[in-house]
């Protein structure tokens, strides 16, 4: 396993505060726990977007690192178009002008958005009052053949 190198930020390369900034002063991607417990690591990423008055456009892609057993990642997320430009450099320069707090929000945005409804109890479901009395879930009966 290869540790780790610890490089010293360079103030000078930008804005701190912003995502581009982040990156260029500490020499990688920013990082964020979510609400469901995983680390993310942020990369801004740039496609050429068709039929679009600028032809490129760019976006957050969260990479979900595993909790248990070796590192690694385990999953995505990722933004709709944020920002567009002519250039693949200029949309992702419009992105990285975006604060890292709201790129944060995006983030749990994101979760949220993804996150499975939670199953509700047989009880719960057995009292659901939007049923006729004679149709229950999981009964057979009142079910289409």
């Amino acid at each position: 396993m290869v540790s780790g190198r610890h490089l010293q930020p360079d103030f000078a390369a930008g804005d701190v505060d912003t995502i581009g900034g982040y990156a260029a002063v500490h020499g990688r991607p920013a990082a964020f726990e979510g609400s469901d417990g995983h680390a993310y690591s942020v990369e801004c990423c740039a496609d050429r977007v068709p039929g679009g008055e600028r032809p490129f456009g760019a976006y957050l892609l969260f990479l979900r690192w595993r909790r248990v057993g070796q590192a690694g990642v385990e999953g995505h997320l990722e933004t709709p178009y944020l920002a567009w430009d002519d250039t693949r450099a200029g949309a992702l320069a419009r992105l990285g002008a975006l604060a890292l707090q709201d790129v944060r929000e995006l983030l749990e945005l994101r979760i949220a958005e993804t996150r499975p409804a939670p199953a509700r109890p047989w009880w719960d479901a057995m009292r659901d009052e939007d049923l006729p009395d004679d149709v229950r879930p999981g009964d057979a009966r009142g079910r289409d053949a």
